[in-house]
């Protein structure tokens, strides 16, 4: 791990797409050295031509191509971030091992609440931080990755506090144009950014609207809230560090994002894409029905999307 943060980092991005593209994208422009781990045709055009980042805060930029499949071929990293769509945990977590040495960090930068559990459990609670990134982003075509929305960035410790490490992380992503915040209560940073995800995202894909429709018609407004609100409880009802500010911070989030943006699960529904469905509401119907807590309103989210979700699982199973 980095312990001189002028010092040029070693950095694996495991997910090369909007997310980890574009702050794995701002590492390499400042001149870390950054593999981007992709396959198939996206891996074939960042080895040819370069990551190509088009981002409306920074400008479109390039940077250089190294990319590669096969993780095997890389020695350890100071620094690895794990940024692939939830339902692809599994296959990712396969490609670690080879990453990891005595002092690597893996940051998670994914949507959800238990990635970082389960990152602990396959590497070791010592090499994981928690992160977030609030932004919208995707794959645009092989070799392209577009950013969009807020673009912040916020990490932490596992647990209540901050570190060393994370200061030393904090200045060399600050250098390199990270919008970023490192929190001492990043559990609780984590738990607003769920509670707004599967709330908001739900809503966004069940209503099959933009941001500027949802936030401005009471009615869809408050079922987001409701929904939110569920969240948080779930949260609290599993001793969760939840922030007093969470739901205005949620709403107040609702009301930042572009007007004719959609959330990243609604754009999966409609291009017939795997959904993080189970990842986001999903996850607050399981736990609440293990605390025997009462989530009306996710519930019906959930019973809304699950049919669409999968049939997409299906779909792509079968072309697969």
């Amino acid at each position: 791990m980095v312990t001189n943060p002028k010092e040029k980092l070693k950095v694996a991005v495991i997910g090369t797409g909007g997310v980890g593209g574009y702050f794995g994208g701002l590492l390499a422009q400042a001149g870390h050295d950054v593999t981007f781990i992709a396959r198939g045709a996206h891996l074939q055009a960042i080895k040819e031509n370069g990551l190509r980042v088009e981002s409306q805060l920074d400008g479109t930029f390039t940077v250089p191509g190294n990319a590669t499949d096969n993780t095997a071929e890389l020695e350890s990293q100071d620094l690895v971030l794990f940024a692939v769509k939830m339902y692809h945990n599994s296959d990712a977590l396969s490609h670690l091992p080879p990453l990891i040495g005595p002092e690597t960090v893996v940051l998670t930068l994914q949507n959800g609440i238990d990635n970082c559990d389960i990152l602990a459990e396959a590497v070791g609670e010592a090499h994981v931080m928690i992160g977030s990134a609030y932004m919208e982003g995707r794959i645009s075509k092989p070799g392209v990755v577009t950013q969009g929305g807020p673009g912040i960035a916020a990490f932490g410790e596992m647990k209540v506090g901050i570190s060393r490490r994370g200061e030393n992380l904090l200045q060399e992503f600050q250098e390199a144009g990270w919008r970023v915040n490192l929190h001492e209560n990043m559990p609780g940073m984590l738990w607003k950014k769920f509670a707004y995800i599967a709330g908001s995202a739900a809503v966004c894909a069940a209503a099959n609207c933009v941001y500027e429709e949802m936030r401005t018609k009471p009615e869809t407004r408050a079922l987001i809230q409701n929904a939110v609100e569920e969240v948080l409880a779930v949260g609290r009802a599993r001793g969760a560090p939840i922030m007093p500010d969470s739901l205005a911070w949620a709403m107040d989030s609702l009301d930042r994002f572009p007007g004719q943006g959609r959330a990243s699960l609604a754009k999966d529904f409609t291009d017939q894409r795997p959904v993080e469905l189970e990842g986001l509401t999903g996850t607050v119907v399981r736990m609440a029905r293990e605390l025997d807590l009462p989530t009306p309103t996710n519930d019906f989210l959930y019973a809304i999307l699950k049919p669409g979700a999968t049939r997409i699982e299906t779909l792509n199973n079968a072309g697969s």
